[in-house]
């Protein structure tokens, strides 16, 4: 397979198809690529083109039905479900379009959620949702529920509940969805500190040319296909062009 050895993402010849009762439709079709650690990418492409399957089976939220997936060194295709339930938890942090907080709780207990299923204590989870809290800049928010703070708050909170784990990989998709221009610039501001001071790996889904601009690399997939993988500063205009 390309890329080094330790690159997070590794993906060769991937094919997925779901099964209709028309027949078989297939989503993506010879996709491979390869993410290294610290890489910032955007993905892009029109409605139908697949992205949020390749998404889905980054985050092993599915499964390819032919192709090779490793992440993080690990050969996903030879995990059972709770082995990969244990990889999510421990390499990944996702972020998505909704915000998915829970309502009822405060932020700290939102954002340390993802350490119950590591049975980390509780006062050493809110230890480390206050540290998440503080790092996007809601540490004097601990104790808010989420309807008491603005939308793109929400989205920081969901960015912390992302971080506690100490992810090696983000995958965010659509993470600016609901957010007016302003509020979508302050959080694509937070996802570039968070790869360029951390060096944590992020891998966007966008259908904004605007939003995608705040990655290094492009990749872009039509009709299931890669069509355009490289700097973002080298994609041709049509490869950028805002997607629905």
């Amino acid at each position: 397979m390309s890329g080094s050895p330790d690159a997070v993402i590794r993906i060769e010849q991937l094919y997925k198809e779901y099964l209709t009762d028309a027949g078989p439709v297939p989503v993506l079709k010879d996709v491979s690529v390869t993410v290294e650690p610290g890489e910032f990418v955007a993905v892009m492409g029109p409605s139908g083109s697949g992205k949020s399957t390749f998404m889905n089976i980054l985050g092993c939220l599915d499964v390819a039905t032919s192709g090779r997936y490793v992440l993080n060194g690990r050969d996903v295709g030879m995990l059972g479900s709770d082995e990969l339930a244990h990889l999510r938890n421990q390499v990944i942090g996702f972020v998505f379009q909704g915000f998915n907080l829970l309502p009822r709780a405060n932020l700290e207990d939102n954002v340390g959620l993802p350490l119950i299923y590591r049975g980390v204590a509780r006062s050493e989870r809110l230890d480390h949702a206050r540290e998440m809290l503080a790092k996007v800049g809601l540490g004097a928010y601990n104790r808010s529920r989420p309807n008491q703070i603005s939308g793109g708050q929400q989205q920081r909170v969901a960015i912390a509940r992302a971080l506690v784990n100490r992810p090696k990989l983000i995958l965010a998709d659509e993470p600016t969805g609901n957010l007016d221009t302003a509020t979508s610039k302050e959080v694509m501001a937070l996802f570039t500190e968070l790869n360029e001071r951390d060096g944590i790996t992020i891998v966007l889904v966008t259908h904004e040319s605007d939003i995608a601009a705040n990655a290094h690399r492009l990749v872009r997939l039509t009709d299931g296909r890669v069509i355009y993988d490289g700097p973002i500063q080298h994609a041709a205009p049509e490869h950028l062009e805002a997607t629905s």
